[in-house]
């Protein structure tokens, strides 16, 4: 493989995971969990068994640099109700997967359902479905991680054991993001578009994130959401300030990378040694990655 595709590989290795870690002395990521210290399997039991009235989190054995504590799969279902729907089963990882057996219980797998193809929340959702029973379904926007003929798409409704999800397209941390809108619980399922804590590396492009953005805020504010259900990281009780946070950041690293390429810097990596120089180069790929989106969007902006 020559040296190009080898660094593609390595970015495309970094963006599919998830999250850039928090780096508090250089104000990587500006909205680090307060309870929080490394980030890594410390805050498990914070995080493992949380959610609301309808979902409750498992979270995966996976932490790391990129997905934080872990994936967060998220089992929901209706109270008394006998079948549930599994949101992000995650890694291919027997335990995780019997530990998610376990909290379904004696309930019904309705549906399993995919908040993006990177697979770390991906990976191990057609085993799990095979675990949990026949017939259950895996249902993802991208038909490659479908387990059945029926996909998602914007605005479809999700139903299962009297449980209403609903579907909205959020491209942008990847093409083919969705989250699912919990109207009983006033819950959205973000997956990787907005997390417990830190920013997320960009997957797809900048400008559809910005859109998804705007549109998750509007949302906060039209439905009175009360809690985001992210992906990696604790679920976030304040949906408008982070969103707004979010937005800020988003807009404020665009300013820097503008400025880096007035002041002569022509590349990603070259705006990276200007506009990161005091991250650790371990994280030099990914920032390089969701650069490159930045760069890419300014182009279309002429």
């Amino acid at each position: 493989m020559r040296r190009d595709h080898l660094k593609y590989a390595l970015l495309r290795r970094v963006a599919g995971s998830s999250a850039l870690r928090h780096l508090e002395r250089v104000g990587w990521n500006p909205l680090r969990h307060p309870d929080h210290g490394s980030g890594r399997m410390g805050g498990m039991s914070e995080i493992d068994g949380m959610g609301t009235e309808r979902a409750t989190c498992v979270l995966a054995p996976n932490p790391s640099m990129m997905t934080l504590d872990g994936t967060n799969t998220w089992v929901i279902g209706e109270p008394g109700a006998g079948e549930v729907a599994v949101v992000d089963p995650g890694p291919k990882d027997p335990r995780h997967l019997e530990r998610i057996l376990a909290r379904v219980g004696d309930r019904r797998v309705g549906v399993v359902l995919l908040t993006h193809r990177h697979p770390d929340h991906s990976e191990g959702a057609a085993k799990f479905a095979r675990m949990a029973g026949d017939h259950v379904k895996v249902r993802a926007l991208d038909p490659a991680h479908r387990l059945g003929d029926e996909g998602l798409a914007e605005g479809d409704v999700v139903t299962t054991g009297g449980l209403e999800l609903r579907v909205l397209e959020i491209p942008g941390h990847t093409d083919d993001s969705v989250a699912f809108w919990l109207p009983a619980d006033r819950a959205v399922f973000t997956g990787d578009t907005v997390l417990g804590y830190g920013t997320t590396v960009l997957d797809g492009r900048l400008g559809d994130y910005l859109t998804t953005l705007d549109r998750l805020r509007a949302l906060a504010g039209e439905e009175d959401v009360a809690t985001l259900l992210p992906g990696h990281g604790p679920k976030i009780d304040d949906p408008a300030g982070v969103l707004d946070t979010y937005i800020a950041h988003r807009r404020e690293r665009l300013a820097q990378v503008e400025e880096a390429v007035r002041n002569g810097a022509r590349t990603a990596r070259e705006v990276v040694e200007t506009v990161y120089a005091d991250v650790d180069r371990k994280l030099w790929p990914a920032a390089e990655w969701s650069v490159q989106a930045q760069l890419d969007y300014l182009a279309e902006r002429g």
